[in-house]
């Protein structure tokens, strides 16, 4: 994936993963994150750095968070924003994804953020855009999400400060089908962390990443002294079979609870990067309490978005 998301120079052109991307250019990307945070409490919050450019919302896979974020991030940088509506595109005549980015790029059109349930999606449109274009990976099947992984990181850094590496994160529930598990994961061995926790039923815990920490069949044992606990949505649809018995056994068994947050340590910090299916993998109690920034998550991807588009579109 290396030749596609950098130029001959080296220089990052799109971002499709976070596997292969450096921790001085991760640690670059939080930095320029929080700087940019600051905009968003100013009473004019608008910066002229995407004057002129385009942004175009590429969605075939429903959204709230992701989507939102980015037409926001744009604005906020003072690009011009298209939501493309799939329902009612060509793309229901037949037309291909790669004719779909040539027209689009022949408006003119400088970065497009591309979601979709297929993996390499992104990657493909990337491998055919032309020079001066950038292609946002907003999510792929099971795959990446590499902004939310930024995201992620930029929350943690906010709460826990520079050194990873002293930290111990537990990444809890349906990891098999998580693309923010891979990016998190990811993202979380190249900023330092040694002690990282994967906890999981049997059958969904993806065995490729096994190797990138240490693996738990039980919650408990994962969040015993843990200083970040990210919790993950079970994805029933993208799972061929039932894999549970029941929601309410999912929660007895997985299920992050107040009884079960106190074996942390007293400032840890609960993450979830959403849509939460609550009392299925977190307790409201737990997802409403004082240890938990999911809200500040989700606040937190407008500036990393800023981000990251800068960096493609502006350097």
């Amino acid at each position: 994936m290396r030749h596609v998301q950098f130029a001959e120079d080296g220089r990052l052109r799109h971002l499709i993963t976070l596997d292969g991307v450096s921790r001085q250019e991760l640690e670059a990307l939080i930095e320029t994150a929080l700087a940019l945070r600051q905009t968003a409490l100013r009473p004019v919050n608008k910066l002229p750095t995407l004057r002129g450019r385009t942004v175009v919302n590429l969605f075939f896979e429903p959204s709230t968070r992701t989507r939102t974020s980015f037409e926001l991030a744009a604005v906020r940088l003072s690009a011009d924003v298209v939501n493309f509506d799939v329902a009612h595109s060509s793309t229901k005549k037949g037309e291909t994804l790669i004719d779909t980015l040539r027209t689009l790029e022949a408006m003119r059109c400088d970065l497009f953020v591309v979601r979709h349930k297929e993996n390499g999606t992104p990657a493909l449109l990337a491998e055919h855009a032309q020079p001066g274009v950038a292609i946002v990976n907003g999510g792929d099947g099971n795959h990446a999400h590499p902004t939310q992984g930024l995201l992620d990181m930029l929350t943690i850094r906010r709460h826990k400060g520079e050194d990873f590496s002293k930290l111990s994160v537990a990444v809890i529930g349906d990891i098999l089908h998580s693309r923010v598990a891979r990016s998190d994961i990811q993202a979380l061995k190249t900023l330092g962390v040694q002690d990282l926790r994967l906890a999981a039923p049997a059958e969904l815990l993806a065995p490729e990443l096994r190797a990138f920490g240490q693996v738990f069949d039980r919650i408990d044992h994962a969040i015993a002294g843990a200083d970040v606990i990210m919790m993950l949505r079970l994805q029933k649809e993208r799972m061929d079979q039932a894999l549970i018995a029941s929601d309410a056994d999912y929660f007895r068994q997985w299920g992050l609870s107040q009884e079960r947050l106190a074996l942390a340590k007293p400032d840890a910090i609960v993450m979830h990067p959403g849509p939460m299916n609550r009392e299925v993998e977190i307790a409201s109690s737990v997802a409403d309490g004082p240890q938990s920034v999911i809200l500040e998550q989700v606040g937190n991807g407008v500036p990393m978005r800023m981000a990251v588009m800068s960096r493609l579109l502006a350097g």
